[in-house]
């Protein structure tokens, strides 16, 4: 009788486990196709923004690799359920930082390129050209992603949208006061009719020595920049190099209490003081 009933309290059990399985399983795949759809939509738009055309699928699933393999490799290296941990939740904001990270070089080579284009529209503007014709010149002459920036500018003149409508839907596109400042420089000479040669060469010359200007600030915190760098990664190395050498003693830090507590003590000074530092030398010219 007790060898009955053991039965039927094993098959029972086996019975409410495969429920739970196929209830988990498919609000698990259901979040899963929810979270493939939204990242695929998500990366295409952002990377078609920056005229880069890519599959969102493809990226998906190069994203599955990352949670997967990079938490697993952290695992078998060092051993330690918190850095696991740590890498399978920084692998979720991956993509966002690298798209991010894109899109600044992005608008910073835009900046860069913003003098010569204003020096070229100028001096088409000064050989009789009309305004669209120079921005045409401009864009067949300048490099990405000037030329794709200005190219949608000119798509939409050519719709039959207005200068002024079409330079405040790029300034939504990009953000630099740079270029707000040139833009909003050639619509309000447009409006109270003054000279658009003058003032567009006059851009040209404040956007050039500006980027001087920010060129030397740069030079003159590259110190401090390096040496925020250099604080921020050191305790991170010596860490790697103590867990190698004494493994037994660093893994209280990584696997006690009180040692979990001081790690995240230590983690978040070391943020503060990173943040503090780029602050003070972040110089906004």
């Amino acid at each position: 009788m007790s060898t009955l009933m053991f039965i039927v309290c094993v098959a029972a059990i086996a019975v409410s486990v495969c429920c739970l399985v196929l209830i988990f399983g498919r609000v698990i795949l259901a979040n899963l196709g929810f979270y493939r759809r939204q990242f695929s939509a998500s990366a295409e738009v952002e990377l078609a923004d920056m005229f880069i055309f890519a599959s969102g699928q493809q990226l998906f699933i190069f994203n599955l690799m990352l949670l997967v393999i990079v938490p697993l490799f952290l695992h078998v290296l060092f051993q330690i359920t918190v850095l696991t941990v740590a890498g399978a939740v920084l692998m979720l904001f991956v993509p966002r930082m690298f798209f991010g990270m894109l899109r600044r070089k992005r608008l910073m080579k835009f900046e860069e390129q913003l003098p010569d284009a204003f020096m070229l529209l100028s001096s088409s503007l000064q050989s009789g050209a009309s305004l669209n014709m120079a921005l045409e010149n401009v864009v067949q002459q300048s490099p990405a992603p000037l030329s794709q920036e200005f190219g949608l500018l000119v798509k939409k003149l050519r719709l039959g949208v207005t200068l002024e409508d079409a330079l405040v839907k790029m300034e939504e596109r990009i953000p630099l006061p740079s270029f707000i400042m040139a833009s909003s420089a050639v619509r309000i000479s447009r409006e109270v009719g003054g000279n658009l040669v003058e003032t567009i060469n006059g851009m040209a010359n404040t956007l050039r020595r500006k980027k001087v200007m920010e060129g030397k600030i740069d030079s003159l915190t590259s110190q401090g920049r390096a040496q925020g760098i250099f604080m921020a990664m050191l305790p991170i190395f010596l860490a790697g190099i103590l867990s190698a050498i004494e493994p037994e003693a660093m893994s209280q830090l990584y696997t006690t209490r009180v040692g979990l507590m001081v790690l995240t003590v230590m983690v978040v000074m070391e943020v503060l003081g990173f943040v503090f530092i780029k602050k003070i030398t972040r110089i906004d010219a």
